[in-house]
């Protein structure tokens, strides 16, 4: 059972690689093809719905830094 949560969490952190590559809008075919070969559906919708998140939290950061000097 351990193994099973250690290969789901490693499948997640590939996931979420491949979004943040996406989210760059840089990547080569063969690393695209090899992570849409190894990731699952629902992990790309988790890692995207988490990646736009942190891009969100990261805006809203630096406008609020921005205006308030």
């Amino acid at each position: 059972m351990e193994k099973e949560k250690r290969s789901s969490l490693v499948m997640f952190l590939i996931s979420m690689r491949a979004v943040l590559w996406g989210f760059l809008g840089v990547r080569k075919r063969s690393g695209q093809d090899a992570d849409m070969a190894s990731v699952t559906f629902v992990h790309i919708v988790l890692a995207g719905i988490l990646g736009a998140i942190i891009f969100m939290a990261i805006l809203l950061m630096i406008v609020k830094a921005v205006v308030t000097n």
